[in-house]
């Protein structure tokens, strides 16, 4: 794997992996690679060198401590936010035509749910890993 530092059009720079530079090109070319934080297609490599895995992957000192410590991160990220489970597509659309309060909220979309709220303009965002009860410990 190889990992492209890339920066889009609105000044955003993040990371991309790809098997090879030709799968970098392809996928660029088709329109398929781009920027996570705005949406712009506009992406190029950053000035910098392309870093190549050693594929030599190390296991975490203590793996139940790292997901202790996800599990409460977590529950701070959703603290003070309401779960609503799959109704989150017509939650979040609710909320921003006005039909219903105002309020933070997480849960479930499909991928299609997710693409439609975007493209109507309903401020949505990922969580950046899975949602798993906190309390829950593994």
């Amino acid at each position: 794997m190889i990992v492209f530092d890339l920066n889009c059009g609105g000044g955003h720079v993040f990371e991309a992996w790809f098997g090879s530079q030709d799968d970098y090109d392809g996928q660029r070319e088709r329109g398929l690679v781009s920027c996570p934080v705005c949406g712009d297609g506009d992406v190029s490599k950053a000035p910098m060198a392309p870093r190549i895995s050693t594929g030599e992957a190390k296991p975490p000192a203590d793996p139940k401590a790292m997901m202790r410590a996800l599990m409460a991160a977590q529950a701070k990220l959703l603290s003070g936010s309401e779960d609503v489970g799959g109704r989150f597509a017509e939650e979040a659309r609710a909320i921003h035509l006005g039909d219903a309060e105002e309020r933070l909220i997480h849960g479930r979309a499909t991928p299609a749910e997710a693409r439609m709220l975007v493209e109507e303009g309903v401020p949505v965002a990922p969580l950046p890993f899975p949602v798993r009860d906190p309390v829950r410990d593994n």
